[in-house]
């Protein structure tokens, strides 16, 4: 054996015998210390396991072409109930920056950084575990650096935007002007949602500390990835994420979070036994519930594509239909009821 054979054998035995020792003592102390904190995260990524072999989230049977109800309705001046309804998607999350290409990178880019992206996402997750946050880079992934500036350009749209033309009256709306129809924030369980409505709409939140972000489970995303599984326990507080501690001069999150959110009809996670189609149409049946008339509705671009897919009529040809709304975007539109016999 030669001498460089030698020193990488001696090397190895070190490492295997000397250094890999104490490190795998200090694993175990700071996962023993945080014990409820690592227990939490095992039976988070059992219920994502579970989620992505058993649920059915993306199936469902298609229903009535709305066409085919509200053609006649219309057609003969029949009464309808309308509601009008502002989709804001949220700004990218950091499991976008692992697994997207996005519109900000190219496809050679994304490519070129995708496995080095991928273990700077492990070692963060790696670090949440051993220091016991109840936070996670893949399971309710929170927004990016990149969401965060995409919030702000939504909450700087709305702050500037001339009040001129036919979005006006949406945008006083959507500000909460004085004089204007009050509107109500609706909001997804995931963090994501959740901090692109409070960064987008800041200026409105800190005007009107009574305004209040209702958390409702219907919004929840469509898709089996743990990154659409919410990390906050039942009707408890959402917490900031570590990216969001560091950016308080965007906003104060956790005290938003505590103070602005109505918490009271998060139940966790969606159930197994659920599937878009049935969480949309209790998206519906919440709205028509209620005496508002104007929503702010924070939300993700699956399920806002598939909304506009089975609700508008079958026949129409339209963006939304083959689209995702832009991160931090918005659209507005009537949502009707009618009745039928």
């Amino acid at each position: 054996m030669s001498d460089t054979e030698l020193m990488l054998a001696s090397f190895i035995e070190w490492v295997q015998e000397d250094a890999l020792r104490p490190v795998l003592i200090l694993v175990c102390a700071m996962l023993l210390f945080n014990l409820p904190a690592f227990i939490y995260k095992i039976r988070m990524a059992i219920r994502g396991v579970l989620y992505f072999l058993l649920c059915w989230d993306k199936s469902w049977k298609k229903p009535q072409d709305p066409g085919s109800i509200f053609g006649p309705h219309l057609s003969q001046a029949l009464p309808v109930q309308r509601k009008t309804v502002y989709f804001v998607r949220h700004g990218e999350s950091t499991w976008n920056d692992t697994f997207n290409k996005g519109k900000h990178r190219s496809a050679a880019m994304f490519v070129i950084g995708f496995f080095p992206g991928l273990a700077k996402a492990l070692i963060y997750e790696v670090y949440l575990l051993l220091t016991g946050k109840i936070d996670s880079w893949f399971y309710d992934a929170p927004l990016s650096h990149l969401g965060l500036s995409q919030a702000e350009e939504l909450a700087a749209f709305l702050k500037d935007k001339p009040l001129d033309g036919p979005e006006a009256e949406h945008i006083k709306i959507l500000r909460g002007e004085e004089g204007s129809p009050p509107s109500k924030f609706l909001c997804s369980s995931l963090r994501r949602a959740v901090s692109t409505l409070v960064v987008g709409f800041k200026d409105r939140l800190s005007r009107k500390p009574d305004d209040k972000i209702l958390i409702i489970p219907s919004l929840q995303e469509i898709s089996r990835n743990p990154d659409t599984l919410s990390i906050t326990p039942a009707q408890t507080p959402i917490q900031a994420s570590w990216i969001e501690k560091g950016s308080k001069e965007i906003a104060d999150f956790q005290n938003v979070f505590n103070s602005q959110l109505d918490m009271g009809l998060h139940m966790g996670n969606k159930p197994l036994d659920t599937n878009g189609l049935k969480r949309m149409n209790e998206f519906c049946e919440f709205l028509y519930s209620q005496k508002d008339e104007y929503f702010v509705v924070g939300g993700h671009s699956i399920w806002f594509r598939s909304f506009f897919r089975m609700f508008l009529p079958y026949s129409v040809h339209h963006a939304s239909k083959e689209k995702k709304i832009v991160n931090g975007g918005g659209v507005a539109f009537e949502l009707m009821k009618g009745e039928t016999r």
